[in-house]
């Protein structure tokens, strides 16, 4: 079976599928202001559900970079119709995997033998697949395995997908005039290494060995001689993903502790480390009945530059807005306020980002926080919908903010959902000054 039966690779048959999408959401455009010519009372949530079900397919087909942004902007609640969210959350766990014949002209390309030569058994059925590559299972000396497949011209057409998908990803969030090439330039150096395994792998064992300390979570051991630049071989883990989890009504006691160690998790790596695991999505870890936490993927880390990091988590000590000239040093520095605005920009963003800035940075100011707070989350989905329908906001051509941020940012953003999500109270590791 040829690849492109499976997977289009060239960037003529992948284009093609973003322009066939292009013109059935055309067509869900006009369904829509038809109906409403009939009825003013139309809603767009039919429109929003189909939209997302024609995008979503054309992602799942293509994979991997167009699929990952799918799976990037499902993480931002507050961003995103609901429609959408639902149906890219998928992303975040499954998706069409690839055909068994596939699979073996991998594997006989990356070590020119069968899987069947190199295991004990191999499971030729997925047990998931996403955005980049998908798992099978594996047994080799009485040892249960996860071996993580990379999809065939994932990194090839990285570049050529992002100047696709980009159209649609600024539009669905509202900012299509901004001129967002830092971030897509951001994305793709991110979406490069996630397809580097080799790379992938020495991350992997260096982060969990640096990160092994931390209490109630557990890593696998890899295994570098079943591994290749299109393949990852480690231990299999065990668990359920975090709804599955939460299912099974844990108590409050071991939600708390699921959430403390993820916590624990990214603050060490962020503050310690100058480097963190940037894919918090739920598909990333798998919880246990006791509270431990399994975690199994380090493709996308983010290395902090030291002056990016000192000026962002100052923004943490509210005391700092008591001087005007450093507060605009530090939101000039984070590309948040830039040199050549306007005062009445200045004047319009400068309150904008405090208020943000108050609301994101609230975990960090409390020993102990309490992240089932429904206020505390309903305020910041309600003003990140306040400030996405602003058209100074919608039609500013100027990005604002660090590229470095917008990694930074999903990771926080993840981690504060999943703990939502865990309702889990949090010793932060604050301390009063």
């Amino acid at each position: 079976m040829k690849i492109q039966e499976t997977i289009p690779t060239t960037k003529v048959e992948r284009a093609a599928h973003f322009v066939g999408t292009g013109v059935k959401i055309g067509g869900n455009y006009i369904k829509h202001y038809t109906q409403k010519l009939v009825n003013k009372d139309v809603s767009k949530d039919e429109l929003h559900k189909d939209n997302a079900e024609d995008i979503y397919g054309t992602l799942s087909k293509l994979k991997g970079s167009a699929l990952k942004v799918a799976q990037m902007l499902s993480m931002d609640r507050g961003l995103l119709p609901k429609e959408y969210q639902d149906k890219f959350q998928l992303s975040q766990y499954s998706a069409p995997p690839l055909s068994g014949p596939l699979v073996t002209q991998t594997f006989v390309k990356s070590f020119g033998k069968m899987p069947s030569q190199l295991f004990d058994k191999f499971e030729n059925q997925a047990t998931a697949a996403a955005s980049i590559g998908q798992v099978h299972t594996a047994v080799k000396n009485g040892k249960k395995l996860a071996v993580k497949i990379q999809y065939p011209g994932v990194a090839n057409s990285i570049s050529s997908d992002l100047r696709l998908v980009k159209p649609f990803a600024l539009r669905l969030v509202g900012m299509s005039s901004i001129d967002a090439d830092k971030y897509f330039d951001e994305v793709e150096s991110k979406l490069l290494e996630e397809t580097d395994y080799e790379l992938e792998l020495k991350r992997s064992v260096e982060l969990s060995n640096e990160c092994k300390h931390i209490k109630n979570l557990h890593f696998p051991v890899y295994y570098p001689e079943l591994s290749s630049k299109k393949i990852i071989t480690m231990d299999w883990l065990e668990g359920l993903h975090l709804k599955e989890f939460l299912a099974t009504n844990p108590s409050q006691e071991v939600r708390n502790k699921a959430g403390q160690a993820l916590w624990d998790f990214y603050d060490h790596q962020v503050h310690k480390l100058n480097k963190v695991h940037a894919d918090p999505h739920p598909g990333n870890f798998l919880f246990l009945p006791d509270g431990t936490v399994n975690i199994f993927d380090f493709g996308c880390v983010k290395e902090i530059p030291l002056d990016f990091y000192k000026a962002y988590f100052s923004l943490i000590d509210r005391t700092i807005y008591n001087d005007k000239n450093s507060i605009y040093r530090i939101y000039n520095e984070l590309e948040m306020i830039h040199p050549t605005d306007t005062q009445k920009e200045i004047d319009f963003f400068f309150p904008l980002f405090k208020k943000m800035i108050d609301m994101l940075t609230q975990p960090f100011t409390q020993s102990i926080f309490d992240f089932s707070d429904e206020r505390y989350f309903g305020g910041i989905y309600e003003y990140v919908d306040y400030l996405s329908n602003l058209d100074e906001v919608k039609n500013s051509p100027k990005a604002r903010g660090s590229r470095h941020s917008l990694y930074i940012n999903r990771t926080y953003y993840g981690l504060y959902h999943i703990l939502y999500d865990l309702k889990a109270m949090i010793n932060t590791g604050y301390r009063q000054q």
